[in-house]
């Protein structure tokens, strides 16, 4: 049980490891490329917040890190937050699309014509 256990931890040790590379690479290349300001505020960053910069990947593909760049927009951790719950958020619909398909059929007017009429 213990050899399972330590063969699992490895696994996901090494799967870390590889991301943290993997992501090393492109974050490097893309503060290498580009300007240090986000692409949606334009806040602009230095080196002592350099952190608070991310790439963040225009298909949502991690694992699309072509050399010229064009799948990365630095933005920061704000903007990057935001665009990824639009990203989220698009999946459920949204008012527009939700009224075309059918509206609401309740109203709640509807005897009030005649609720003024015995009122007077």
């Amino acid at each position: 049980m213990d050899n399972s256990a330590d063969k699992a931890g490895r696994i996901v040790a090494e799967a870390r490891r590889a991301r943290k590379t993997r992501e090393d690479g492109y974050r490097a290349r893309s503060l290498a490329m580009y300007p240090w300001v986000c692409g949606r505020c334009a806040r602009e960053f230095t080196r002592a917040n350099l952190q608070e910069l991310t790439v963040h990947h225009r298909d949502h593909n991690h694992d699309n890190n072509p050399p010229d760049g064009s799948n990365w927009e630095l933005l920061c951790i704000y903007c990057h937050d935001n665009e990824h719950s639009r990203y989220v958020e698009s999946g459920y619909g949204s008012a527009e699309t939700d009224s075309a398909a059918g509206g609401a059929t309740h109203n709640p007017f509807a005897g009030l014509a005649d609720l003024l009429k015995n009122k007077k």
